[in-house]
């Protein structure tokens, strides 16, 4: 599993996690495609502006593996902001390939892309 150097661990002052330490012995948890209803709460709507933001900042439009991002939370923008990268994809594999659709992005995320 390829860890993410430099990538924000966390959101700074909540528990909302953004990288995994190890890889899960029993298993790898799935990517799914979760739907972000408008109801959600302010707090998991900002950990997904936060996280959107540390992806964009970290790896741009270029394709990157899944390695060692937290796939509870990368789970809330697959399948809009992220994508696969790869034909075909295997979503419980470390190694698949995502990328930033970043016209999806721009348009859910204004604030990250506001210079």
């Amino acid at each position: 599993m390829l860890k993410h150097r430099g990538f924000p661990g966390r959101q700074p002052g909540t528990d909302f996690q953004f990288v995994i330490r190890r890889a899960n012995p029993r298993g790898i948890t799935p990517l799914i495609e979760r739907a972000r209803f408008k109801d959600r709460r302010y707090a998991d709507r900002q950990a997904d502006l936060y996280f959107m933001a540390a992806l964009w900042n970290h790896f741009g439009e270029e394709p990157f593996e899944r390695g060692n991002l937290d796939a509870g939370r990368l789970s809330w923008l697959f399948g809009r902001e992220v994508v696969p990268a790869e034909e075909p994809f295997d979503p419980v594999s470390y190694e698949a390939l995502l990328r930033i659709d970043a016209d999806v992005a721009r348009a859910s995320f204004p604030e990250v892309f506001d210079e």
